[in-house]
């Protein structure tokens, strides 16, 4: 068995990993990134976010084609899918973000190393693949592995008629009837997809309500315009069974007649990586959801070895992978980084799209904060309808004493792009006045943020 030597080992190259490693390298650390698949980025690029919003972005032209251009004056005729075209797309867009992330590895000097990577002892990494193991050593190891959906008891996923979002995003035809299981983000936009592409859509819930953990306000606000899109909603449905026989899905739940459907996907949440990576072997304790605890400055108790990304917890988002690496390789090599996980912003790709950044209304409430709303609607808001589309709205949550931003809550156009604003505000400790007391160009979607803003204070000028 070779042995190579490195400052830096990354096991994992999803956008925590990749990003670790390069972060690493540009501080002068000698750098190795595992990666068992061939291609770069993790789930987020192969089989998450890039090719799902690809399929977003497809679907919603023919929606808008077929639905909205004779509102603009232009008439095309019939128009049709072309579905192995739109998939190809999606293909090329990964294909080609992928070879640049592997441009990136080479321009850093890192080496890339392609396997299944095992922690074998302290300092000690084996990697395996079909031409044997290689040993690897390093004075420090980064565990960024990632999530992969999470099962449900009943549902047996046989990787085409009942699958994960894997399966939906690569779906051969339009299923007439498609069944997800769960109305979070992940089975929404998916959903959202398919919807747009003909395909009658059935969502099944646990809870009373859609997008846990969004907003209860903005997740009602959703719920009632998804309907008018064609979503059928089933809350409160407790799925007990979800099978696929001759070409058939069938999917039970409690106290429901059983639903016969083309199609399952299962989108009910993500669990870590961590089977088969060694952690037993090395010692590092793991909390009662699978996830690998670490201290503030993503250390394990095993020596040497931290952990990053979906692995540890916190929001299973890209971009807060990207921190965490971010933080954790300048925490090595300085002595200092952070994430502050409040500020981690979160998009839902629907149309409209749902941004969120800081707490909700409800948290607000359970923790016995003082705070006001300001709410602004975009049917108020000229750019919105000449793009025309005027759904949704602004929520701007303030400290009552303080007037400090506490939470900041969009559904609507760009809504996913919005949220930036409020990020980089609240970052720098921004009031709901500082918002309301910048200048936004006319006309833009941004305005609906400042008069949100205004409206904290009942000064809102459009409402």
């Amino acid at each position: 068995m070779s042995e190579h030597t490195y400052d830096l080992i990354v096991i994992g190259g999803g956008p925590g990993g990749y990003v670790a490693a390069i972060r690493a390298a540009q501080l002068g650390l000698n750098v190795a990134c595992v990666e068992k698949e061939t291609a770069m980025g993790g789930t987020c690029l192969r089989v998450g976010c890039i090719p799902s919003k690809s399929l977003l972005e497809s679907s919603h032209h023919f929606e808008h084609a077929r639905r909205h251009f004779s509102d603009h004056g232009i008439n095309v005729g019939e128009v049709e899918v072309d579905l192995p075209a739109m998939l190809k797309r999606k293909e090329r867009i990964v294909a080609g973000l992928a070879a640049g992330i592997n441009g990136l590895l080479k321009k850093n000097k890192i080496a890339r190393l392609n396997g299944t990577g095992r922690l074998v002892g302290e300092g000690k990494v084996v990697v395996a693949n079909a031409d044997g193991e290689t040993e690897l050593s390093g004075k420090h190891i980064i565990i960024a592995t990632g999530s992969r959906s999470a099962p449900l008891r009943g549902v047996k996923l046989d990787g085409d008629l009942v699958g994960t979002s894997t399966e939906a995003l690569s779906f051969p035809d339009v299923p007439e009837h498609l069944v997800v299981i769960g109305a979070g983000i992940i089975g929404l936009e998916l959903g959202s997809v398919w919807l747009r592409l003909g395909a009658k859509v059935t969502v099944l819930e646990y809870l009373d309500r859609i997008l846990p953990g969004i907003d209860s306000e903005i997740a009602t606000e959703a719920k009632k315009i998804f309907e008018k899109q064609g979503f059928e909603f089933r809350l409160g449905a407790k799925v007990t069974a979800a099978a696929a026989k001759d070409g058939v899905c069938v999917v039970e739940a409690e106290d429901m007649s059983p639903i016969t459907c083309d199609r399952v996907l299962l989108a009910v949440g993500r669990i870590p990586n961590t089977e088969g990576l060694g952690v037993e072997e090395v010692g590092i304790e793991l909390d009662g959801r699978g996830r690998v605890i670490v201290d503030g400055s993503f250390r394990t108790n095993a020596p040497g070895i931290y952990a990053i990304g979906d692995v540890i917890p916190g929001p299973m988002l890209a971009h807060k992978a990207e921190e965490d690496g971010v933080a954790c390789v300048e925490g090595i090599v300085t002595g200092h980084g952070h994430v502050d996980y409040n500020l981690v912003p979160g998009v839902c790709y629907t149309n409209p799209e749902i941004g969120a950044v800081g707490q909700t209304e409800e948290e607000l409430q359970d923790s016995g904060v003082d705070y006001r709303k300001g709410v602004f609607h975009f049917r108020a808001n000229g750019r919105a309808h000449s793009i025309g589309s005027p759904d949704g709205k602004v929520k701007v949550l303030a400290d009552a004493k303080t007037d400090r931003v506490l939470g900041v809550h969009v559904i609507g156009p760009h809504g996913g792009d919005l949220i930036a604003e409020a990020a980089a505000g609240m970052a720098f400790g921004a009031s709901s006045e500082d918002l309301a007391r910048l200048c936004h160009a006319h006309p833009t979607l941004a305005e609906a943020l400042k008069e949100a803003a205004l409206a904290v204070d009942g000064r809102a000028i459009h409402a």
